[in-house]
């Protein structure tokens, strides 16, 4: 029947099923403000469909406290951990297109704090890679929060 399409035996035949060349676009630790505009373009990719978009928040409460404000500080090789861990999910996932960004310093209630993001040929490829991303990224990289409460209490998160 002309106009239709037989599956081949293996989606992963066809390029844009594979990786991308260097699929890593952006990675970095920084003070200034994030931008969900530039992290959503380092991953733009024809062969993409499906991109996987994740943002996290400055909240005003953590443990049934009030928060007033917290600050980021990282160790000097948090951008290389960022690396590894970038790499192994495209390891993992066909990858097209991958960013990840952090800032670090003084942060109000709101602030963008992590922005990641991954493009799949897929979606659902595009989902588990980028909860991979930022699972992995909080639990691994040396990035630790100060938060201040509300109280005058503080804490260190990740230490």
């Amino acid at each position: 029947m002309s106009g239709t399409r037989t599956p081949s035996s293996s989606c992963r035949e066809h390029p844009g099923e594979q990786g991308a060349a260097d699929p890593i676009r952006l990675l970095a630790i920084r003070e200034a403000p994030l931008s969900l505009d530039e992290v959503f373009a380092a991953v733009g990719d024809d062969a993409a469909g499906g991109t996987a978009l994740f943002v996290g928040t400055v909240r005003s409460h953590d443990g049934g406290a009030d928060v007033d404000g917290l600050g980021y500080s990282s160790h000097p090789t948090a951008e290389a951990e960022m690396r590894r861990i970038a790499e192994k999910v495209i390891a993992d996932f066909p990858v097209r297109a991958l960013a990840a960004v952090h800032r670090v310093g003084e942060l109000a209630i709101g602030d963008l704090a992590v922005v990641v993001a991954v493009s799949c040929p897929h979606r659902g490829e595009a989902f588990e890679a980028c909860r991979k991303l930022i699972d992995d990224l909080k639990h691994q990289v040396p990035i630790w929060k100060h938060q201040t409460f509300s109280d005058g209490t503080e804490e260190w998160v990740g230490v």
